[in-house]
């Protein structure tokens, strides 16, 4: 499966992209980076950072956006992801290069290479999608499907009373994304506040790693324990996480893990307590919009041991 990310490089974005680097199911063909967690110049430097730690090839990384569609970005998001985004873990420095190229003509010049192929995957807020759409409209159906990490349905919120951060980040790009025509999948707080990495589970990881896995199951452990505490501050988590990004690279490649429903759905982008709220219509005469699948049951239990699969299997 060849697979394009637009990332925030924050922990579980880390983790997300290891676990699909050490899976051959994913041929990832190029990466694009957006400000949520941390700034897209930075989250491109992380992104460097975790290919060299799986000893991942020259995969392509271009740097995108640094504000959303409208008003501007909050910065960083310390207290989950660390100063530095990566749980305040000190990788070196990369060597790799960035590429020198628009987000946008780079998306759509994968779109082109790789058309009706391409799965895109996004686990942060849509602003680069939303800019590449509307520099190119065709780049919609060049795409065979977009896996996005993002919202709730039924779920509160966790950053407002209804709104997920990678939504809330961006909620004019998302509502322009979510109308474009493409064949969406959500990954929403519905399904992943419901699937938690737990401290015995990386305690046990550690024992059985495999050894090709162990500099980044080193790392996830560090980064985990402080993105944990950042849970615990946020979500009340006790010694467990949850699985927000790695959820929808689990769900691009494996089936069985997620039930969905489709649904009409807009975003509002108003509002002092619903900003960032995805509204879906099941009325027999719905709302303007396209039909949009939402994770909505997981199987919690085979998500977890797909997750940690990568980082034991040779």
């Amino acid at each position: 499966m060849k697979v394009l990310f637009d990332v925030d490089t924050g922990v579980d974005d880390a983790a997300a992209l290891l676990y699909a680097l050490f899976k051959p199911r994913y041929e990832i063909v190029g990466i694009g980076t957006v400000c949520g967690n941390v700034e897209a110049a930075l989250a491109a430097e992380n992104t460097l950072k975790i290919l060299d730690l799986a000893d991942a090839p020259d995969i392509p990384v271009a740097v995108g956006a640094e504000a959303p569609l409208a008003g501007s970005w909050p910065g960083r998001v310390r207290k989950i992801h660390g100063d530095n985004g990566l749980g305040n873990v000190e990788l070196p420095v990369s060597s790799r290069r960035l590429l020198g190229e628009a987000v946008e003509d780079f998306y759509m010049r994968t779109a082109e290479q790789y058309e009706g192929e391409l799965t895109l995957i996004t686990l942060g807020p849509l602003t680069n999608i939303a800019r590449t759409l509307e520099k190119y409209p065709s780049f919609a159906r060049r795409i065979r499907k977009m896996i996005m990490m993002g919202g709730t349905v039924a779920m509160r919120g966790n950053v407002s009373p209804l709104g997920e951060a990678n939504v809330a980040g961006d909620p004019e790009a998302c509502d322009r994304v979510f109308l474009s025509g493409m064949d969406i999948t959500a990954v929403g707080l519905d399904v992943t506040m419901k699937v938690r990495l737990r401290r015995e589970h990386l305690e046990w990881l550690k024992s059985c790693r495999s050894p090709r896995r162990a500099k980044a199951v080193n790392f996830l452990s560090r980064a985990l324990e402080y993105y944990g505490e950042g849970n615990r501050w946020q979500n009340y988590c006790i010694g467990d996480c949850p699985l927000h990004d790695p959820l929808a690279v689990i769900h691009a490649g494996t089936g069985g893990v997620l039930r969905t429903e489709k649904r009409r759905a807009r975003v509002e982008c108003r509002g002092t307590y619903t900003r960032g709220m995805i509204v879906t219509d099941l009325r027999e005469h719905p709302i303007p919009g396209e039909d949009i699948d939402f994770a909505v049951e997981a199987d919690a239990e085979r998500a977890v041991r797909e997750f940690l699969s990568a980082f034991w299997e040779e």
